[in-house]
């Protein structure tokens, strides 16, 4: 790599939650400010992050290292609403703390260059049409990202 070169930064993001979709934005954004070349691929429930509508939700259930105002039982995470009601206490919690939304951190990504892929095997698998997507981003399959990722400085999978 020549000094002129920038280093690159290949995130596949695979994950469709609210909190499991802040990983990909923030690094990505923060790679692009920092000089990086940046993309990310997304697939299988990555996949919901393109959506022009997101509409994500955010899930204790899987993760035992989520804070919690109190302790709650994996019984109770599980009853109807309540994914509903820790969504709603995240962003509350987040806007109260001034942290940007996912929206806001998908459109800074856009800004600043960072190339998207969604997986064309996922949106085939799961029906999605390329009408519910952002209209920013690159279709493609493994293919076209590991011609990126194979000379990436850093390769993250989130």
């Amino acid at each position: 790599m020549s000094q002129s070169e920038p280093k690159k930064l290949a995130i596949i993001a695979t994950k469709g939650s609210l909190d499991w979709a802040y990983p990909p934005f923030i690094l990505s954004s923060t790679a692009a400010a920092l000089g990086y070349e940046v993309q990310i691929f997304f697939t299988f429930y990555g996949l919901q992050l393109l959506k022009k509508d997101m509409n994500l939700k955010v899930t204790s259930l899987g993760n035992p290292g989520m804070p919690m105002p109190m302790p709650m039982p994996v019984m109770l995470q599980a009853l109807p609403g309540m994914q509903g009601m820790m969504t709603s206490m995240m962003k509350a919690k987040m806007k109260k703390k001034g942290i940007a939304s996912v929206e806001e951190l998908r459109d800074l990504c856009i800004e600043s260059g960072v190339k998207m892929i969604g997986c064309q095997m996922t949106i085939d698998l799961f029906d999605f049409s390329a009408t519910d997507l952002i209209s920013e981003i690159e279709l493609g399959g493994a293919a076209t990202f590991f011609e990126f990722a194979g000379e990436a400085d850093v390769t993250l999978f989130i």
